[in-house]
């Protein structure tokens, strides 16, 4: 092959190369353009559940219970991506109360979707500081990631668990799976850690939950909008704080045994058997 035919042959695999490279990155372009444009009707499709889950939780709270379990957290909390506004995280955990406990439970979930550390010190904390729970629930910070101020975080974090019955068990900032992401959360899990112990409060491992979970969950447990959880995701939201919260009320709410019926002890000179056939008669008469 002469020197020409080798340049010739060279420029021929190296256009193709290029306009292959060009195609594929032509294509790709276009599928992630599309991918975003899905993921924004998605989640503009659940924006218009946040009205309906608010509603739903604030229904519910009007129901009476035997005990009072507060949830305080964002969007996350009002289970926006579940199917239905109790198949979030704070659902599943009023079932278990409930089961665990043998008792009625009612629910005022506080959550704002959207809420910041500092707006639920805003928004949620005036309402909280009126009731008089017996079950608290937090995972709040997630929304402060987007805009990270530590200061601001440190700042709201401390008013929110400086308002928290000892008792109340607070989780730590989720998976969020991509590296510039995480740094963050690591700084405001460091945070959250070290104020709730500052005020012995019961720490969850929710970052570490879902981070078991794997960047493939991003495809098997999160909502259209690749953002908030689906049904699937949340109940591994509360399989992070179901380890304390069985303990929790276990020790606080023994289940109540179920109500039997007394036996009945025959007064003396009674002659009626409690037990074995009855008798036909005094002295055998039929």
């Amino acid at each position: 092959m002469t020197n020409a035919n080798q340049v010739i042959r060279t420029a021929l695999i190296t256009t193709v190369a290029l306009t292959t490279a060009a195609a594929l990155w032509a294509t790709g372009t276009v599928g992630y353009k599309r991918l975003r444009h899905r993921i924004a009707e998605n989640a503009a499709a659940l924006n218009e559940t946040l009205p309906i889950n608010s509603k739903w939780w604030r229904d519910h709270a009007k129901e009476k219970g035997e005990l009072l379990y507060v949830a305080i957290g964002d969007s996350a909390a009002q289970g926006i991506g579940a199917s239905e506004p109790n198949r979030g995280y704070v659902g599943v955990l009023a079932d278990h109360i409930r089961l665990a406990t043998g008792r009625t439970v009612r629910v005022i979930n506080l959550s704002v979707s959207g809420a910041t550390v500092e707006l639920a010190v805003r928004d949620q904390l005036p309402r909280f500081v009126k009731l008089t729970p017996d079950i608290v629930t937090v995972a709040i910070g997630a929304n402060d990631i987007a805009l990270w101020d530590a200061a601001v975080f440190t700042a709201g974090i401390r008013e929110v668990f400086s308002a928290l019955p000892d008792h109340a068990i607070v989780a730590d900032l989720p998976c969020f799976h991509f590296r510039h992401n995480e740094l963050k959360v690591a700084v405001a899990n460091a945070i959250v850690r070290e104020v709730a112990a500052e005020h012995d409060l019961t720490v969850v491992p929710l970052h570490a939950t879902t981070k078991r979970q794997g960047f493939r969950s991003i495809a098997t447990q999160f909502a259209n909008d690749m953002f908030h959880p689906n049904d699937r995701g949340y109940r591994i939201w509360a399989e992070a704080f179901l380890p304390a919260l069985s303990v929790d009320v276990a020790n606080r709410f023994p289940r109540q045994p179920s109500p039997t019926t007394p036996q009945q002890t025959p007064a003396d000179g009674d002659i009626t058997q409690t037990t074995g056939p009855a008798p036909v008669g005094v002295g055998g008469a039929s």
